[in-house]
């Protein structure tokens, strides 16, 4: 059973698009970036940091990289820049020359990639010498709330759902595990931050919507239960949900920035 499913962009938009976008937005300031640079987007899926970084930083040039056709579909759709430019690739062997751009970042994407290290690697390799190497991961751990909700009731109920829990599977969304990453790929002067960002929803119903989407690790692993077994993790995870006075539920997603110089 495979639950690292990530195809539909408009699957993906409903489930985290919400959060991913005021990341990328932050993440872009953090940088601060003159204008006028080259950049890669690593696992650039639907597209969120690229429009970040059209907005924020005034590039010459945006490539964004995903392995997804359907992400980029989404992405092209959204976007049409004529700065930017989407390529089906792999993070471990980006379609950029060797010292090729001022800027490589990646967002909520590393810790999908098999080997996170090669990949890492290069992008260094894409830098030219005193570019920028970034990225941000969900902290699934801790402070991604709307997942470690899930996660918990879903162990509760079938600990072995606990091999698909990304605190299990992811634990370089961490900031020491970042940190050392982007040194053993050879960045220096490296830094991590913490981000939180707060969501509101409606209510119940517009919280659990995306859970039926079938797309990524939670959803997916959702969609492999039966009937009664749905039924009981819905009731289980509506028990833990924050829910206010007014039906509303609001909650706080945490990231984990990591950046370097080449």
């Amino acid at each position: 059973m495979t639950h690292d499913v990530w195809a539909v962009g408009d699957a993906y938009e409903a489930y985290v698009g919400r959060w991913s976008r005021r990341v990328a937005e932050a993440f872009v300031r953090w940088l601060d970036a003159p204008a006028g640079w080259r950049w890669v987007d690593v696992g650039c899926g639907t597209g969120a940091l690229t429009a970040a970084v059209l907005a924020q930083a005034d590039p010459a040039e945006v490539i964004g990289v995903d392995p997804s056709d359907g992400f980029l579909a989404r992405a092209r759709d959204r976007i049409t820049d004529a700065r930017v430019a989407f390529h089906v690739g792999d993070a471990r062997s980006l379609p950029v020359p060797d010292g090729g751009v001022d800027a490589v970042v990646s967002g909520l994407a590393v810790n999908f990639v098999p080997e996170p290290d090669r990949a890492a690697a290069d992008m260094v390799r894409a830098l030219r010498p005193g570019g920028l190497a970034a990225a941000y991961v969900w902290d699934y751990a801790e402070g991604m709330r709307m997942m470690r909700i899930f996660w918990d009731a879903a162990t509760m109920l079938d600990p072995a759902a606990r091999a698909y829990d990304a605190a299990s599977r992811f634990p370089m969304c961490r900031p020491e595990p970042l940190r050392a990453l982007w040194s053993e790929a050879g960045c220096r002067e490296v830094s991590t931050r913490r981000l939180a960002v707060t969501t509101r929803f409606q209510d119940f119903d517009e919280f659990w919507r995306p859970f039926l989407g079938g797309q990524g690790p939670a959803p997916s692993y959702f969609a492999s239960l039966d009937p009664e077994s749905k039924t009981t993790l819905t009731a289980e995870v509506h028990r833990r949900v924050p829910i206010a006075g007014d039906a509303s539920v609001t909650l706080e997603a945490v990231a984990w920035e990591v950046r370097g110089l080449c």
